[in-house]
């Protein structure tokens, strides 16, 4: 029972807290939702890129979304942690985008979108994107090289960590890196060839 009521205090603490920022750029409220949320945000953005340096940047680009845009948020459209989310979610987009355009290595995100952040709301276009995208990447998966394919399964479909994978492969964490990276190579070239 005080569980129950622990939780609904939090959570109505959490919409207080985005109205004090929007309303008087309440710094010990941001404080308060920064201490909270950036370890989440980190943790989600370890699980979507894989890279700490990357997970880093997008929870700071969230959190400063969050300051600016704490006015945008409205308590009858959903919880602040599912707004917040949802900026995570479009600041990520936004990193895969600007990679893309700097023809960096493709992302594994590039290639499997599942939409999977905390509290997400549910959306019938992004089961339609993953199924698209399952779609045209499963048959080049298939053809993958037994050794990068048990990789590439574990990391992204069993969502394990690289470390976890070279642990229980007993395989070097460069190797399991390496296997990702020639996978996601012959990915891309496999789907670059179906586009053209």
């Amino acid at each position: 029972m005080n569980d129950e009521s622990t939780t609904n205090t939090r959570t109505g603490q959490w919409e207080d807290a985005l109205s004090y920022v929007a309303v008087n750029q309440d710094k010990a409220a941001y404080a308060e939702l920064f201490s909270y949320f950036a370890p989440r945000l980190k943790a989600f953005g370890m699980k979507m890129f894989g890279n700490e340096q990357q997970a880093l940047e997008m929870v700071q680009d969230t959190m400063l979304n969050v300051w600016r845009k704490a006015r945008l948020f409205d308590p009858t459209r959903g919880c602040a942690s599912t707004w917040i989310f949802t900026i995570a979610r479009n600041v990520r987009f936004d990193m895969l985008r600007k990679k893309q355009s700097r023809k960096d290595d493709i992302s594994a995100d590039d290639l499997w979108y599942d939409g999977n952040y905390p509290e997400q709301e549910d959306s019938g276009s992004h089961n339609w994107d993953t199924l698209l995208m399952a779609e045209k990447v499963a048959p080049h998966f298939a053809r993958l090289p037994e050794a990068q394919r048990q990789v590439m399964t574990k990391v992204y479909l069993e969502e394990k960590s690289h470390q976890e994978v070279s642990d229980e492969l007993a395989i070097p964490l460069g190797t399991v890196k390496s296997r990702i990276r020639l996978a996601l190579d012959r990915l891309r070239e496999a789907l670059d060839d179906t586009r053209s």
